[in-house]
């Protein structure tokens, strides 16, 4: 999870300072008025993921992202309205003095390109380190920084290199400026999928110009810092899929609830009781208002336990009563399994109701982007309250206008309405208040049943 970071996985390294200059002419012609268009269409495409994709709706760009952008504007990009790029303005058009020491890094910027680069040797500050391209396996040697200290032999990195001017086949190259530190399993999905999208693009074209490394990485190195911006989007989307949502008392938190109507009450006690996966809980016996035993069939309980780890936790938990149906799950997965199990078993006996599958909303900490394990949230009960009494006033408040089987097929506000169906409207509430699954989880109802007794016509219980 931890390209999910923004502070886990960029560097910066001073350039030097002729390099520097340039940069800073190159920058300084890219935003005049007459190239501003041209701008923001390089930017755009560098940065389209984050424009147009999912991963804008997730997780802006790193500051490092940004920069590489934009050097692929200054280095790379090809205006469309047929100006020169900016290194051939800033070479060939003649408007001011430009230093030779300036000058000469007008070229090796020309033919820099996009590289994912391996670490071969240690990084130390004021020595020399090794780099291996994993596109073409091309050896390059480049400065050591401080930045780079608490690196690692096989790390890698995508960023930018610029040759050194007159160098020749010395192989030596100066850092761009920055850069972004994956590991071998990150750069091996990152080139996967940019090696994709180039052979998506030469059977488009029918041209297969692309197929050397820096051919196609100078043209389209920007698909580098797209394929990068998956990956994060992949990486954030997984710590949340994951986290581990528990309630105060380190069990886990069951935020994944589905809501179904039924009529057939022992079917369904006979149904779920042959479900290896669901184990019945104990039945207290059900109580009236006057002390004596309510002739509504009792409400049941199943639960499902993993004990991996050593500990007995639930799950899920599925509860019964005379009319409904609820299942409660530590995960949306959970959920779609039991539900798919349910369907299988009941088929058109259930009717679906409504489900949330939202946990609370929380803002992971750097330290817990950075874990290889998945994070562990605890749940407060006024959180839990909150979440329930969302999903009940939707779930339950158009329940008054759905058709109900228990009611001969009418819905409860028209059945309210008779004098002699108001009564089994009204005992249908009443369960539902008796067996809300706040009273459980929060200790109190997570909804008002007043309001919906109101809903649909009948008089309010003192409370």
């Amino acid at each position: 999870m931890k390209l999910a970071s923004e502070q886990a996985t960029g560097f910066w390294t001073p350039q030097p300072p002729a390099l520097d200059a340039i940069l800073v002419r190159l920058e300084s012609l890219s935003l005049k008025p007459e190239f501003a268009l041209q701008r923001e269409m390089a930017l755009a495409r560098a940065l389209r993921p984050y424009l147009g994709g999912i991963a804008g709706r997730l997780v802006a760009p790193l500051a490092q992202e940004t920069e590489l952008a934009n050097l692929f504007l200054l280095c790379d990009f090809y205006p469309e309205d047929g100006q020169l790029t900016l290194i051939e303005q800033l070479r060939d058009v003649i408007t001011e003095h430009i230093p030779n020491e300036e000058r000469q890094w007008l070229d090796p910027l020309k033919h820099s390109y996009f590289d994912v680069l391996e670490l071969t040797s240690l990084s130390k500050p004021g020595e020399d380190l090794t780099v291996r391209s994993l596109g073409d396996r091309t050896a390059l040697v480049v400065p050591g920084h401080e930045s780079l200290k608490d690196l690692a032999v096989g790390q890698v990195l995508l960023t930018r290199l610029v040759g050194i001017p007159d160098g020749g086949e010395s192989g030596k190259a100066v850092w761009a400026g920055c850069g972004i530190v994956l590991s071998q399993a990150d750069a091996n999905a990152l080139l996967e999928r940019a090696a994709e999208w180039r052979r998506e693009m030469e059977l488009t074209t029918g041209s297969f110009a692309l197929g050397e490394w820096r051919e196609f990485t100078k043209r389209y190195g920007y698909m580098l810092l797209w394929a990068f911006a998956q990956l994060r989007t992949d990486a954030l989307v997984d710590a949340v899929v994951h986290i581990r949502y528990r309630r105060p008392d380190d069990q886990p938190y069951l935020y994944a609830v589905a809501l179904y109507d039924h009529h057939e009450y022992r079917f369904f006690v006979d149904g779920l009781s042959e479900m290896s996966e669901l184990k019945p809980e104990k039945t207290a016996p059900q109580v009236g208002r006057q002390g004596q035993t309510d002739e509504i069939p009792p409400a049941r309980t199943w639960v499902q336990r993993d004990g991996s780890g050593g500990t007995d936790s639930i799950v899920a938990k599925v509860t019964l009563t005379s009319s409904q149906l609820i299942v409660e799950c530590d995960s949306p997965a959970r959920l779609d399994q039991i539900k798919h199990r349910l369907a299988a078993s009941f088929g058109f006996s259930l009717h679906f109701r409504g489900e949330t599958l939202v946990p609370p909303a929380r803002q992971l900490s750097i330290a817990e982007l950075m874990s290889d394990e998945p994070p562990p949230l605890v749940v407060t009960s006024e959180e839990d309250y909150t979440l329930l009494n969302q999903f009940l006033e939707k779930a339950y408040l158009e329940w008054s206008d759905q058709p109900h089987l228990v009611l001969g097929g009418q819905t409860p506000r028209h059945a309210a309405a008779s004098a002699a169906m108001s009564g089994k409207v009204g005992a249908l509430i009443n369960e539902m208040a008796q067996h809300d699954p706040g009273c459980q989880r929060c200790g109190r109802p997570a909804f008002n049943y007043n309001r919906l007794r109101a809903h649909v016509g009948l008089d309010e219980l003192p409370e």
